[in-house]
């Protein structure tokens, strides 16, 4: 016992007298492998190329221009007259074939007329070049619509010449003869030329199937 007690104290007197023992340093610690897997989570600033704008970019919008023209379009000075409406009595022309060159513009005033009906009469309006020609004498007939039975023809009298060579003629339906009348027939007519002395220069050709005459109306 008295020797345990010796040996302690030269421990203890060993311990006193050694230098101090350094502080142990950390040592960091090992981080073994796991099969957890480990998520590391980074942050990285990227650096903007091109600063952004402070407003978003307007919409565009759509103008549309309006090009005035360099020069003011003339104002007609007066309004365009309307065009002439045939009158309802117009004159109706009569082919100057007809008229075999002795006379030209021919025309007459109905293609119609009747005994106790309107219209009741018809005017013809002739022209002759010919400067020989004096007088015209107006002739007619009267025939059936089929022409089976044509009348003689009849002269009715001289026209009134209005100088020039114009002559004109107005005939009615009581003109026609009596035993001329003929319900819903033809009327035809032609025109001579007469000479200062009454005798015959030249005729129109003899024109039919251009008027019809009836007693009443149509």
């Amino acid at each position: 016992m008295k020797k345990v007690v010796i040996l302690l104290l030269a421990v203890v007197l060993a311990a006193c007298s050694s230098p101090a023992t350094p502080a142990v340093q950390p040592v960091a610690a090992v981080v073994e492998p796991s099969s957890t897997p480990v998520v590391v989570v980074q942050t990285v600033v990227v650096q903007a190329t091109q600063a952004p704008t402070d407003a978003p970019a307007p919409t565009p919008m759509v103008v549309t221009v309006v090009v005035q023209p360099t020069q003011e379009p003339v104002q007609p000075t007066a309004q365009p007259a309307a065009p002439a409406q045939p009158a309802g009595d117009a004159p109706i022309a009569i082919d100057t074939a007809l008229g075999k060159g002795v006379f030209n513009n021919m025309t007459m005033s109905s293609s119609a007329f009747t005994l106790r009906c309107a219209p009741r009469d018809i005017t013809f309006n002739v022209t002759t070049p010919n400067i020989d020609i004096k007088d015209v004498v107006f002739y007619y007939r009267i025939t059936d619509i089929k022409r089976q039975y044509p009348k003689e023809w009849k002269a009715f009298g001289n026209m009134v010449s209005n100088g020039n060579g114009n002559f004109t003629l107005t005939f009615t339906g009581e003109n026609v003869a009596a035993d001329y009348r003929l319900d819903g027939s033809w009327f035809d007519f032609q025109f001579v030329g007469l000479a200062k002395s009454g005798d015959v220069v030249d005729r129109s050709q003899k024109i039919e199937q251009l008027v019809k005459y009836t007693l009443d109306c149509p």
